[in-house]
Protein backbone atom coordinates (compact mmCIF):
# COMPACT_ATOMS: atom_id res chain seq x y z
CA UNK A 1 0.00 0.00 0.00
CA UNK A 2 1.21 3.89 -0.91
CA UNK A 3 2.37 5.37 1.84
CA UNK A 4 0.45 8.59 3.37
CA UNK A 5 1.65 12.04 2.19
CA UNK A 6 3.20 14.24 4.79
CA UNK A 7 0.20 16.01 6.72
CA UNK A 8 -0.19 19.89 6.61
CA UNK A 9 -0.49 20.21 9.69
CA UNK A 10 -0.11 18.14 13.18
CA UNK A 11 -1.63 19.17 16.58
CA UNK A 12 -0.81 16.61 19.22
CA UNK A 13 -2.39 17.27 22.46
CA UNK A 14 -2.29 14.99 25.85
CA UNK A 15 -5.22 13.07 24.58
CA UNK A 16 -5.72 12.46 21.17
CA UNK A 17 -3.92 13.56 17.65
CA UNK A 18 -4.99 15.65 14.93
CA UNK A 19 -3.66 15.21 11.45
CA UNK A 20 -5.02 17.86 8.22
CA UNK A 21 -4.05 16.70 4.77
CA UNK A 22 -4.40 19.40 2.03
CA UNK A 23 -5.37 17.65 -0.97
CA UNK A 24 -7.80 15.55 -2.90
CA UNK A 25 -9.54 13.07 -0.64
CA UNK A 26 -8.70 9.99 -2.73
CA UNK A 27 -5.51 10.88 -2.71
CA UNK A 28 -5.49 9.99 1.33
CA UNK A 29 -8.42 7.58 1.49
CA UNK A 30 -6.85 4.47 -0.20
CA UNK A 31 -3.67 5.35 1.89
CA UNK A 32 -5.37 4.61 5.30
CA UNK A 33 -4.40 1.45 6.45
CA UNK A 34 -7.68 -0.66 5.94
CA UNK A 35 -9.96 -1.04 8.53
CA UNK A 36 -7.98 1.81 10.43
CA UNK A 37 -10.72 3.87 10.97
CA UNK A 38 -13.83 4.17 13.54
CA UNK A 39 -16.19 6.76 12.25
CA UNK A 40 -16.19 9.03 9.24
CA UNK A 41 -18.20 11.92 9.35
CA UNK A 42 -18.53 13.92 6.19
CA UNK A 43 -20.53 15.96 3.84
CA UNK A 44 -18.68 16.11 0.21
CA UNK A 45 -20.06 18.27 -2.78
CA UNK A 46 -23.66 17.65 -3.55
CA UNK A 47 -23.21 18.68 -7.19
CA UNK A 48 -25.80 21.44 -7.04
CA UNK A 49 -23.72 24.45 -8.68
CA UNK A 50 -22.77 25.86 -4.83
CA UNK A 51 -20.32 27.97 -4.87
CA UNK A 52 -16.82 26.58 -3.27
CA UNK A 53 -13.45 28.69 -3.64
CA UNK A 54 -11.68 25.86 -5.67
CA UNK A 55 -14.47 23.02 -6.72
CA UNK A 56 -16.14 23.18 -9.79
CA UNK A 57 -19.47 22.02 -8.17
CA UNK A 58 -21.43 21.66 -11.91
CA UNK A 59 -19.39 18.56 -13.37
CA UNK A 60 -22.44 16.34 -14.98
CA UNK A 61 -23.79 13.92 -12.72
CA UNK A 62 -22.67 10.46 -14.26
CA UNK A 63 -18.98 12.44 -13.32
CA UNK A 64 -20.34 12.94 -10.08
CA UNK A 65 -21.55 9.94 -9.62
CA UNK A 66 -18.49 7.58 -10.40
CA UNK A 67 -16.20 9.97 -8.22
CA UNK A 68 -18.86 9.36 -5.36
CA UNK A 69 -18.34 5.67 -5.79
CA UNK A 70 -14.63 6.14 -6.04
CA UNK A 71 -14.14 7.69 -2.39
CA UNK A 72 -17.04 5.78 -0.63
CA UNK A 73 -14.66 2.57 -2.09
CA UNK A 74 -12.27 3.72 -0.83
CA UNK A 75 -14.02 4.68 2.92
CA UNK A 76 -15.68 1.40 2.99
CA UNK A 77 -11.32 0.03 3.05
CA UNK A 78 -10.31 2.38 5.55
CA UNK A 79 -13.33 1.78 7.98
CA UNK A 80 -12.88 -0.46 10.71
CA UNK A 81 -15.39 -3.57 10.46
CA UNK A 82 -17.82 -2.29 13.20
CA UNK A 83 -16.84 1.25 12.17
CA UNK A 84 -19.39 3.66 10.94
CA UNK A 85 -19.84 6.33 8.07
CA UNK A 86 -22.25 9.14 8.76
CA UNK A 87 -23.05 10.51 5.01
CA UNK A 88 -24.50 13.92 5.12
CA UNK A 89 -26.08 14.81 1.86
CA UNK A 90 -28.69 17.69 0.91
CA UNK A 91 -30.55 18.53 -2.36
CA UNK A 92 -32.45 21.16 -3.74
CA UNK A 93 -36.19 21.35 -4.48
CA UNK A 94 -35.17 21.64 -8.52
CA UNK A 95 -33.05 18.38 -7.75
CA UNK A 96 -34.71 16.43 -5.05
CA UNK A 97 -32.68 12.56 -6.59
CA UNK A 98 -29.07 14.36 -5.65
CA UNK A 99 -29.19 12.55 -1.76
CA UNK A 100 -31.18 9.32 -3.18
CA UNK A 101 -28.24 8.94 -5.86
CA UNK A 102 -25.54 9.81 -3.51
CA UNK A 103 -26.92 6.85 -1.46
CA UNK A 104 -27.28 3.89 -3.63
CA UNK A 105 -24.01 4.97 -4.95
CA UNK A 106 -22.65 3.27 -1.54
CA UNK A 107 -25.09 0.17 -2.13
CA UNK A 108 -22.09 -1.85 -3.86
CA UNK A 109 -19.57 -1.03 -0.60
CA UNK A 110 -21.61 -0.56 2.53
CA UNK A 111 -24.87 -1.60 4.35
CA UNK A 112 -27.59 1.10 5.02
CA UNK A 113 -28.40 0.78 8.75
CA UNK A 114 -30.07 4.19 9.57
CA UNK A 115 -31.71 7.02 7.78
CA UNK A 116 -31.74 10.09 10.07
CA UNK A 117 -33.16 13.26 9.04
CA UNK A 118 -31.47 16.25 10.04
CA UNK A 119 -33.75 19.07 11.11
CA UNK A 120 -32.60 22.78 10.40
CA UNK A 121 -36.16 24.31 10.84
CA UNK A 122 -39.01 23.60 12.67
CA UNK A 123 -42.48 24.55 13.73
CA UNK A 124 -44.54 23.02 16.36
CA UNK A 125 -47.92 24.08 17.23
CA UNK A 126 -48.94 24.79 21.17
CA UNK A 127 -51.84 22.30 20.87
CA UNK A 128 -49.95 19.46 19.58
CA UNK A 129 -47.08 20.16 21.48
CA UNK A 130 -48.94 18.64 25.00
CA UNK A 131 -49.29 20.29 28.36
CA UNK A 132 -46.01 18.99 29.79
CA UNK A 133 -44.11 20.97 26.86
CA UNK A 134 -45.34 24.36 28.61
CA UNK A 135 -45.79 26.42 25.37
CA UNK A 136 -46.83 29.85 25.77
CA UNK A 137 -47.77 29.92 22.05
CA UNK A 138 -46.97 28.01 18.81
CA UNK A 139 -43.09 27.30 18.22
CA UNK A 140 -41.06 28.32 15.05
CA UNK A 141 -37.22 27.77 15.32
CA UNK A 142 -34.33 26.72 13.60
CA UNK A 143 -32.64 27.79 10.48
CA UNK A 144 -35.35 29.01 7.62
CA UNK A 145 -34.25 29.91 4.16
CA UNK A 146 -36.67 31.45 2.11
CA UNK A 147 -37.70 30.34 -1.18
CA UNK A 148 -39.52 32.11 -3.81
CA UNK A 149 -41.96 29.42 -5.64
CA UNK A 150 -45.49 28.50 -6.29
CA UNK A 151 -44.38 24.92 -6.31
CA UNK A 152 -42.09 23.50 -3.78
CA UNK A 153 -42.17 23.32 0.12
CA UNK A 154 -39.10 25.22 1.96
CA UNK A 155 -36.25 22.29 2.49
CA UNK A 156 -35.73 22.59 6.19
CA UNK A 157 -34.13 19.23 6.26
CA UNK A 158 -30.90 17.34 5.29
CA UNK A 159 -29.83 13.40 5.18
CA UNK A 160 -27.44 11.68 7.22
CA UNK A 161 -26.96 8.33 6.52
CA UNK A 162 -25.11 6.23 8.40
CA UNK A 163 -23.78 3.18 6.55
CA UNK A 164 -22.08 0.22 7.97
CA UNK A 165 -20.12 -2.67 6.80
CA UNK A 166 -22.84 -5.16 7.36
CA UNK A 167 -25.50 -3.60 9.08
CA UNK A 168 -25.14 -5.08 12.33
CA UNK A 169 -22.78 -2.51 14.18
CA UNK A 170 -24.13 -1.92 17.80
CA UNK A 171 -24.78 1.74 18.59
CA UNK A 172 -25.37 3.63 22.01
CA UNK A 173 -28.77 4.95 21.53
CA UNK A 174 -29.01 6.33 24.92
CA UNK A 175 -25.49 8.58 24.67
CA UNK A 176 -27.85 11.01 22.77
CA UNK A 177 -31.07 10.33 24.19
CA UNK A 178 -33.92 12.28 25.42
CA UNK A 179 -35.65 12.48 28.67
CA UNK A 180 -39.18 11.32 29.16
CA UNK A 181 -41.90 14.03 29.41
CA UNK A 182 -43.84 11.53 31.21
CA UNK A 183 -41.64 10.48 34.32
CA UNK A 184 -44.75 7.52 35.15
CA UNK A 185 -42.80 5.54 31.81
CA UNK A 186 -40.09 5.18 33.46
CA UNK A 187 -41.45 3.06 36.53
CA UNK A 188 -43.55 1.15 33.96
CA UNK A 189 -40.88 0.00 31.66
CA UNK A 190 -37.75 -1.89 32.61
CA UNK A 191 -35.71 -0.31 29.37
CA UNK A 192 -36.66 3.24 31.00
CA UNK A 193 -34.37 2.82 34.33
CA UNK A 194 -32.15 5.53 32.93
CA UNK A 195 -34.89 8.07 32.27
CA UNK A 196 -34.11 8.73 28.95
CA UNK A 197 -35.55 7.41 25.48
CA UNK A 198 -34.22 6.51 22.28
CA UNK A 199 -34.09 9.98 20.38
CA UNK A 200 -35.48 8.31 17.17
CA UNK A 201 -33.44 9.35 13.32
CA UNK A 202 -35.19 13.04 13.35
CA UNK A 203 -32.54 15.18 15.42
CA UNK A 204 -33.09 19.27 15.16
CA UNK A 205 -30.19 21.06 15.33
CA UNK A 206 -30.24 24.72 14.05
CA UNK A 207 -27.20 27.06 13.70
CA UNK A 208 -25.89 29.21 15.39
CA UNK A 209 -26.62 32.76 15.14
CA UNK A 210 -24.13 34.51 13.15
CA UNK A 211 -23.24 38.26 12.57
CA UNK A 212 -21.36 37.97 8.95
CA UNK A 213 -21.34 35.17 6.79
CA UNK A 214 -18.23 35.91 5.23
CA UNK A 215 -16.11 36.05 9.00
CA UNK A 216 -18.16 33.76 10.81
CA UNK A 217 -19.04 31.15 8.17
CA UNK A 218 -16.89 31.61 5.48
CA UNK A 219 -17.80 28.15 3.13
CA UNK A 220 -21.27 28.03 1.42
CA UNK A 221 -22.58 24.13 2.65
CA UNK A 222 -21.37 23.46 6.70
CA UNK A 223 -22.87 21.40 9.54
CA UNK A 224 -22.96 22.41 12.82
CA UNK A 225 -20.51 20.78 15.42
CA UNK A 226 -23.13 19.42 16.88
CA UNK A 227 -23.87 17.07 14.29
CA UNK A 228 -21.12 15.34 14.27
CA UNK A 229 -20.72 15.48 17.82
CA UNK A 230 -23.99 13.15 18.29
CA UNK A 231 -22.93 10.82 15.50
CA UNK A 232 -19.95 10.18 17.31
CA UNK A 233 -21.57 9.57 20.63
CA UNK A 234 -24.16 7.15 19.14
CA UNK A 235 -21.56 5.23 17.43
CA UNK A 236 -19.85 4.70 20.94
CA UNK A 237 -16.99 6.68 22.21
CA UNK A 238 -15.54 3.93 23.97
CA UNK A 239 -14.90 1.89 20.82
CA UNK A 240 -14.39 5.48 18.47
CA UNK A 241 -10.65 5.37 17.88
CA UNK A 242 -10.12 7.23 14.96
CA UNK A 243 -12.31 9.61 12.84
CA UNK A 244 -12.28 10.77 9.45
CA UNK A 245 -13.28 13.77 7.55
CA UNK A 246 -12.71 13.51 3.52
CA UNK A 247 -14.30 16.67 2.79
CA UNK A 248 -13.45 18.62 6.05
CA UNK A 249 -14.37 22.26 5.10
CA UNK A 250 -14.57 24.55 7.84
CA UNK A 251 -13.59 21.46 10.13
CA UNK A 252 -16.83 20.93 12.23
CA UNK A 253 -16.26 17.10 12.51
CA UNK A 254 -12.63 18.34 14.07
CA UNK A 255 -13.84 20.69 16.39
CA UNK A 256 -16.39 17.92 17.76
CA UNK A 257 -13.53 15.38 18.08
CA UNK A 258 -11.49 18.32 19.85
CA UNK A 259 -14.43 18.71 22.72
CA UNK A 260 -14.56 14.63 22.82
CA UNK A 261 -11.02 13.70 22.82
CA UNK A 262 -10.64 11.42 19.87
CA UNK A 263 -7.75 11.23 17.46
CA UNK A 264 -9.10 12.40 14.18
CA UNK A 265 -8.33 12.84 10.23
CA UNK A 266 -9.08 15.55 8.23
CA UNK A 267 -8.99 16.06 3.91
CA UNK A 268 -9.64 19.48 2.07
CA UNK A 269 -8.14 20.68 -1.21
CA UNK A 270 -9.10 24.35 -0.20
CA UNK A 271 -6.18 25.55 1.77
CA UNK A 272 -8.20 28.32 2.71
CA UNK A 273 -11.00 26.51 4.20
CA UNK A 274 -8.34 24.10 5.65
CA UNK A 275 -6.38 26.74 7.36
CA UNK A 276 -10.08 28.21 9.16
CA UNK A 277 -10.43 24.37 10.03
CA UNK A 278 -7.27 24.13 11.81
CA UNK A 279 -8.02 27.23 13.85
CA UNK A 280 -11.05 26.10 15.20
CA UNK A 281 -9.61 22.99 15.67
CA UNK A 282 -7.09 24.89 18.23
CA UNK A 283 -9.76 26.93 19.70
CA UNK A 284 -11.85 24.19 20.79
CA UNK A 285 -9.38 22.59 22.42
CA UNK A 286 -9.33 22.35 26.13
CA UNK A 287 -7.18 24.45 27.07
CA UNK A 288 -6.36 25.82 23.08
CA UNK A 289 -3.76 24.30 21.22
CA UNK A 290 -0.54 27.43 20.97
CA UNK A 291 0.50 27.94 17.41
CA UNK A 292 3.98 26.14 18.61
CA UNK A 293 2.23 22.62 18.99
CA UNK A 294 1.34 22.33 15.49
CA UNK A 295 4.22 20.45 13.16
CA UNK A 296 3.50 22.93 9.96
CA UNK A 297 4.52 21.48 6.82
CA UNK A 298 6.63 23.96 4.66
Amino acid sequence: MPRLPKAHTTITTSGATFRFYLGDSLDVLGRLTPGAVSAIVTSPPYNLGIRYRTYDDTIPRSEYLQWTDRWLAAAAGALSPQGSLFLNVGAKPTDPWTAIDVAQAARPHLQLQNTIHWIKSIAIEKALAGTNANLADDLAVGHYKPINSRRFLHDCHEFVFHFTNGGQTPIDRQAIGVRYQDRSNIARWQGAASGVRCRGNTWFIPYETIQSRAKDRPHPATFPPKLPEMCLRMNGLDRTKLVADPFLGLGSTAVACAQLGLNFIGIEMDEGYLSEAIERTRAALDPPAPIARANRRK
